[in-house]
């Protein structure tokens, strides 16, 4: 297991019901933030990963992606007792809730705290609890992309208020990118009220890599820059490597995470 900073990639094998999996993160500061925010699970013995980027400025951003990251995996276990058959329906509510109280006690575990007022974390979450079953779940702008034969495809939609405007037509993508607005966020972990995450399930099928990351990745790289380095670096540590080395030499604007999963 794998949680915080990770600069260096770490890598961990694992095997959901006699399929390979293998992943590894990587997380960097990148070149104009003083802290890293970010923090990334591997959890491969249990077949969970997450990233989390933490807002709220200095120490709040980094308590609240932290908590994600260290209490979030206890919440999903507790939902899970006395569980005897996990369904795609029941598993994609278990993560829903567990999110849900993972926001609760967030704010009030953080209230009154000096420094710490607004704070708050997306969270980009896959599960594999099922032979070539992945369950998914997110809020914020963190992301979880697939790459099938070749395919990039980015499986979440980004709760944020430049998305928004661009689902709507009132933004084109290129105004997107220098919107004022960019980096707001429609819905996290950690708000006012009771925000739910998106959750959905996918059938995975040998071959399949998928890819967690922070919007410091998906800012100064496109789509296709993605897909090449996911395409071209073998192992799951080098293509972390590459993500990251790439995102700082593009600009490096916020910290950077990048999480690969294989399933084989």
């Amino acid at each position: 297991m794998v949680e915080g900073e990770a600069t260096r990639g770490v890598c961990a094998p694992g095997r959901t019901d006699g399929h390979s999996v293998r992943a590894a993160c990587a997380s960097d500061v990148g070149r104009e933030r003083h802290q890293n925010e970010d923090r990334c699970l591997v959890a491969a013995e249990r077949d969970l990963f997450i990233v989390s980027d933490g807002m709220g400025g200095h120490q709040a951003g980094e308590v609240a992606s932290q908590v994600v990251v260290s209490i979030l995996p206890t919440l999903i276990r507790r939902q899970l007792a006395g569980v005897t058959s996990l369904r795609s329906r029941l598993a994609e509510l278990i993560l829903r809730e567990a999110i849900l109280d993972l926001g609760r006690r967030l704010r009030a575990e953080t209230a009154g705290q000096p420094g710490l007022r607004g704070l708050g974390a997306t969270v980009a979450l896959v599960w594999l609890c099922e032979a070539g079953v992945a369950h998914l779940a997110h809020m914020g702008d963190s992301r979880i992309y697939l790459v099938r034969q070749g395919q990039l495809v980015q499986l979440t939609e980004d709760h944020s208020v430049v998305a928004l405007l661009l689902r709507d037509g009132d933004i084109t993508p290129d105004e997107a990118r220098s919107h004022p607005a960019r980096g707001q966020l429609s819905r996290y972990v950690g708000m006012e009220g009771e925000a739910y995450a998106d959750v959905q399930t996918i059938q995975l099928q040998g071959g399949d890599r998928l890819l967690l990351c922070s919007d410091g990745l998906t800012r100064p790289l496109s789509d296709g820059h993605i897909a090449e380095l996911l395409a071209t670096c073998g192992e799951p540590e080098a293509a972390c490597q590459a993500l990251v080395a790439a995102a700082n030499a593009a600009g490096g604007p916020d910290n950077i995470t990048a999480l690969v999963v294989d399933f084989g």
